[in-house]
């Protein structure tokens, strides 16, 4: 069995995976920040698998370059960077990893919130530049009592209902928005379902960004949404850079219709560091101080879920290749 892990990210050559799957070949191919890898034909003709590791590029060739892989995964839970459509044509699974991270990815949301809205992160930052004058709690801007407060959830799937649960913990209201999932869900779970984003977003106090990226939630927190907001928001996005638009998000953020945000991700990355928004941000204007803060898409870091994200990954091509068994397939629609 040979597998081309495509987009490379560890700075290891595989060990672990060549551990726990002695049997495999590993062809590794490395990207950088810039771009994705070169993939070289002749090696791409020849694997059963290709699996993408970059969180932000596509693999470097179409489906129809890989004549003998019988199945395609992306490590990690998005999986708006793999031609699921394209391998789809080729009545090949495209697969992914939604359970790994989860935790991590929960807690990363809430303590993005926690630090905007308990000033951890304005404190330091008014100490270590202003001395002895950034010694007063009135440094950080958006300081808010949780309890009773209404926390807001786009997406309740895996990520979003562990976030939802670290919410409640803090006595807040968990209200959520996905027109997917089945009705009955607010039952069994004990928060409450919203029929549209608009009412979302008109009730939350915070809101937290859980959904997939895909043609439907592209930029769907924009200029409507945002002018549906309740007055005062905390948005937190750790699902896809793209779902919300920066553009909209900085035209109400200058208008205090978002009182701040914690974003660790990016529409594009890490380019997006010169967007106005940003690099206002950058440059701490008196209107966004305290207000932003922005992590490199680390959400679903730590070195036990890297470990999760690595075997798993293999584990998907191995169940299927080895046993037939097929898993976290999310272009089943084509294979019909």
């Amino acid at each position: 069995m040979k597998i081309l892990c495509a987009n490379w990210q560890a700075a290891d050559e595989a060990e672990l995976e060549r551990e726990h799957y002695p049997d495999i070949e590993f062809i590794l191919a490395r990207s950088t920040n810039e771009k994705a890898a070169t993939l070289d034909p002749t090696i791409c003709g020849s694997v059963d698998a290709v699996i993408n590791y970059s969180p932000t590029h596509i693999v470097a060739a179409a489906p129809t370059a890989f004549p003998r892989a019988r199945i395609a995964v992306r490590s990690g839970v998005g999986f708006d960077n793999i031609d699921t459509a394209g391998w789809g044509a080729r009545k090949i699974p495209a697969c992914n990893v939604p359970d790994y991270g989860t935790t991590e990815v929960a807690d990363h949301a809430i303590g993005l919130m926690l630090a905007l809205t308990r000033g951890t992160s304005a404190y330091g930052t008014e100490l270590s530049g202003n001395g002895p004058e950034g010694w007063h709690f009135s440094k950080a801007p958006l300081v808010r009592r949780h309890k009773g407060a209404t926390f807001g959830i786009v997406g309740l799937g895996r990520i979003g209902l562990a976030t939802a649960r670290r919410a409640a913990a803090f006595d807040m209201k968990v209200v959520f928005h996905d027109p997917h999932l089945l009705s009955g869900v607010d039952l069994s779970t004990g928060y409450e379902r919203v029929n549209s984003l608009a009412e979302l977003m008109a009730r939350a106090d915070v809101v937290s960004v859980h959904t997939p990226l895909s043609e439907e939630t592209r930029k769907v927190l924009g200029a409507a949404a945002f002018a549906a907001a309740k007055p005062g928001l905390v948005l937190i996005n750790t699902a896809r850079g793209p779902i919300v638009d920066l553009d909209a998000l900085e035209a109400a953020m200058r208008k205090d219709r978002v009182a701040g945000a914690g974003l660790d991700v990016l529409p594009n990355e890490p380019g997006d560091l010169d967007h106005p928004l940003l690099a206002a941000w950058r440059r701490r204007e008196p209107w966004i101080a305290n207000r932003l803060i922005v992590t490199p898409h680390a959400a679903f870091y730590s070195p036990a879920s890297m470990r999760d994200l690595r075997l798993k990954s293999i584990e998907v091509v191995h169940a299927y290749l080895a046993e037939g068994r097929l898993n976290n397939c999310v272009n089943a629609e084509y294979l019909k």
